[in-house]
């Protein structure tokens, strides 16, 4: 069953998070996510949306998503991502 990783971010710095940026892509391929979506100021329907950026990413399923989150590649460049931003990221299980 797949798995989807949300990040929802309020960019502070985008120069200092660039190195996430060229790095993530690697990491994710690795681990059999891709990015579905990524979009800056995405329109909102209803409610507020305090953020800057919307990233949603797919995996095969929860395993894999965790392998990645968790893997020495991705935390090496991680903290280009929460020293730079401010992130809540969800992690929501597809449909079988």
């Amino acid at each position: 069953m797949p798995a989807y990783f949300i990040a929802n971010i309020r960019m502070q710095n985008e120069d200092a998070y660039q190195p996430y940026l060229r790095n993530v892509d690697a990491t994710l391929a690795q681990y059999g996510g891709e990015y579905l979506a990524v979009e800056d100021g995405p329109r909102v329907m209803e409610g507020q949306w305090p953020y800057t950026r919307i990233a949603l990413v797919r995996f095969p399923d929860e395993e894999s998503l965790n392998r990645w989150y968790h893997s020495d590649v991705y935390q090496a460049i991680l903290h280009y991502r929460l020293d730079n931003a401010v992130c809540d990221t969800l992690v929501v299980r597809g449909r079988a």
